[in-house]
């Protein structure tokens, strides 16, 4: 099941609306790493506040889009992760160490809005 990428502005985004197989999420990560070259992308946000667990490969892959959206020049940011998902992930020793993370699509998008304007070469 491929996860729609949607362009908003500068900022590209998409929703995860069910679990994912290892193939799905690999197909993300390089659906993500195409597009933001080629709408010279200054933001990417996923939403996973429809998921109920994040397991160990799906957080190395989140992890690993934030960090190629890094790498093409763009930031990204993680939102809506549930309650019970973070408290499984803690205690499952999961982390997305260096991803920004935002409480729901409205504070993600303030989230990029402000780190596009702070980024060099932007003029904010």
């Amino acid at each position: 099941m491929s996860v729609p990428i949607l362009k908003q502005g500068d900022v590209l985004i998409a929703s995860i609306q069910s679990a994912l197989s290892d193939q799905d999420l690999i197909q993300l990560r390089e659906d993500f790493a195409a597009k933001i070259g080629q709408f010279r992308t200054r933001g990417v946000l996923i939403d996973v506040t429809a998921l109920d667990v994040l397991d160990s490969f799906a957080t190395r892959t989140l992890r690993g889009i934030a960090y190629v959206a890094k790498l093409r020049g763009a930031t990204a940011v993680v939102v809506g992760i549930q309650p019970e998902v973070a408290f499984a992930m803690v205690q499952l020793g999961l982390a997305l160490d260096g991803v920004a993370t935002a409480l729901d699509l409205e504070e993600g998008l303030d989230y990029l809005k402000k780190a596009v304007n702070r980024s060099p070469g932007h003029g904010g």
